[in-house]
């Protein structure tokens, strides 16, 4: 039985979903976008300002933003590739919420981020602590473009 695969991205500006779109148009997987609760804004996203909405979540551990919409049968998948931006060196709080809003028992899961200035880092490890149960968890990458190629043979190391 063929394995079902599932992309799911969180993307303020577009970068990440644009990405995640492609993994899914050549994995052939499901594509999901995690919608927050309340979208944010250019100032909610302004990393200079300490007080703006993402710094205020990212200085808080324990801040774990609303998502609009689920996923609607995650039992029915094998893998999961979780897709993400960089935000403060790690993968913005919405992800930390999905990972600990479904079962992941039994299921694969490899990360993938977008990023301006820093690489994966250990954004894909620390996600670890999200999720219980038994999961198989792939090595994160980033990928900051649509480049078959570049996915492609991301893609054949960790499905």
């Amino acid at each position: 039985m063929a394995k079902k695969v599932l992309v799911a991205v969180f993307s303020a500006s577009g970068v990440t979903k644009k990405v995640g779109k492609e993994i899914a148009r050549i994995a052939g997987a499901d594509f999901h976008e995690i919608i927050p609760g309340e979208i944010y804004t250019s100032a909610d996203l302004d990393w200079t300002d300490k007080k703006s909405r993402s710094s205020v979540e990212m200085n808080d551990p324990s801040a774990r933003p609303e998502i609009a919409n689920s996923v609607a049968d995650m039992g029915s998948y094998d893998t999961v590739i979780v897709g993400f931006p960089i935000w403060w060196g790690v993968a913005p709080r919405i992800i930390e919420t999905f990972l600990e809003s479904y079962d992941f028992s039994g299921k694969k899961i490899i990360p993938f981020c977008t990023s301006g200035g820093s690489g994966v880092g250990k954004s894909d490890t620390a996600l670890h602590k999200n999720v219980t149960g038994d999961v198989k968890w792939a090595k994160g990458r980033q990928i900051n473009r649509p480049n078959e190629a570049e996915i492609r043979r991301w893609l054949n190391e960790v499905l």
